[in-house]
């Protein structure tokens, strides 16, 4: 009896491996006759998005990192297939904001914080980055039918940086609260700053809040982006208001000043019109999102240093780096 269940076993197994080989070999062939992929199932980097027969015209603000931004994607849609009007570098928040709203261009990358205090008016952003542009998002679309997309991993944003002398002269580096107290203690202190930053609601009044320190306005001195670092530098200016993720703080020898948390986040998204957006969200979606995901802190401090530091042009910054991601083709 236990002879005839051990011959009855090997049958079993024998069969078994016979399935087993022929389902193998069936497989095999049904792979060998299986069609070869199309180019477009084959397509890498953005090549495999299709933009093909969508118009877009790409804006941006006017400072090194948004030029670098705007070329990128000006590059990343013309490899989909769209056909790209190039508006980048259109001037101050405001002006690309108004140029999206109209119609006059189709996106430009912004960030959260200011889309939150400047744009949808709010007050107490979160200084989470996905709840913060979560918050913007779901409100924007709603109000304005603005579409964000994405979120960089860089936050960028606003930060003062103390000049080579006055930074000997402390020690090191300035908190907020001993920048304020410095400059409150030496009635010729000068701290520099953009046009905007003194009214903005994420600007100096943050700093002016946290402290409990009001900066004098004879002691503001407002010049253009770029200058502030130079003049910074130079010990024309004690302090300069600056983006955190700027080459040109490393490059100029200057320091930041702690910062504990009290300027709020800036990362940044796509900002497109709802309207051009469904025409391919998909595509939108995927082209922009790989685009931002590589960009952290040091890397994007680093092209803009290229650009900043380097004069290198912001168009050829932003293709080397798609290139190398793999993104585009060379």
């Amino acid at each position: 009896m236990k002879k005839s269940l051990r011959n009855v076993m090997a049958l079993v197994g024998a069969s078994a491996l016979f399935a087993v080989a022929g389902c193998a070999a069936e497989a095999e062939d049904t792979t060998s006759d299986a069609p070869d992929m199309s180019a477009e199932e084959m397509a890498s980097g953005l090549a495999q998005y299709d933009l093909s027969g969508i118009d877009i015209a790409v804006g941006s603000k006017d400072f090194d990192e948004q030029l670098i931004l705007g070329k990128m994607m000006v590059a990343a849609f013309e490899e989909a297939g769209a056909t790209v009007d190039d508006k980048v570098d259109l001037g101050g928040t405001n002006i690309a904001r108004a140029a999206l709203e109209s119609g006059d261009i189709d996106i430009y990358m912004e960030y959260n914080g200011t889309g939150w205090t400047v744009h949808l008016g709010q007050e107490d952003p979160s200084f989470d980055s996905d709840e913060l542009t979560t918050g913007v998002r779901e409100m924007d679309l709603e109000e304005n039918g603005i579409v964000w997309v994405g979120r960089s991993p860089f936050n960028n944003t606003y930060g003062f940086a103390s000049s080579p002398a006055v930074t000997e002269a402390n020690g090191g580096a300035f908190s907020l609260q001993t920048m304020m107290e410095y400059v409150r203690d030496n009635p010729e202190a000068t701290v520099c700053m953009e046009s905007e930053f003194p009214s903005r609601p994420d600007g100096l009044i943050l700093t002016e809040t946290a402290t409990g320190i009001t900066l004098p306005v004879d002691q503001q001195l407002i010049l253009d982006t770029g200058i502030i670092y130079t003049e910074t530098a130079s010990d024309n200016c004690d302090f300069g208001e600056v983006f955190t993720t700027d080459g040109r703080i490393p490059a100029l020898n200057l320091t930041l000043v702690n910062d504990p948390g009290v300027n709020i986040l800036y990362n940044v998204s796509g900002t497109i019109r709802e309207e051009k957006y469904n025409e391919a969200p998909d595509a939108f979606d995927g082209i922009i999102n790989d685009v931002l995901a590589p960009l952290d802190e040091v890397r994007m401090a680093g092209l803009n240093a290229l650009v900043s530091a380097e004069g290198q042009d912001p168009a050829d910054v932003a293709r080397a780096f798609l290139v190398e991601e793999g993104l585009i083709s060379g």
